[in-house]
């Protein structure tokens, strides 16, 4: 489903109208903030992630002690 010239000339007139000319910037600064937030997100996911995967035999110890303790306290 693509959009041509048209439909989004009607709806920018749509959002002009309902927010208005002098909200239309804070809009804009909003919407691009959120943008770069979420990409900064996913790219320190995708790092977290990275450097878990180099470390695998840390994690299975680390549950193999949290097992081992789980146990001793029932």
């Amino acid at each position: 489903m693509r959009l041509g010239f048209g439909e989004i000339l009607v709806i920018l007139v749509v959002v002009l109208l309902v927010f208005g000319p002098n909200k239309l910037p804070q809009l804009g600064e909003a919407l691009g903030k959120s943008i770069r937030n979420f990409k900064k997100a996913t790219e320190d996911a995708d790092a977290e992630g990275e450097s878990k995967a180099q470390l695998p035999a840390q994690g299975t110890d680390a549950a193999e002690s949290t097992v081992a303790s789980e146990a001793k306290k029932v």
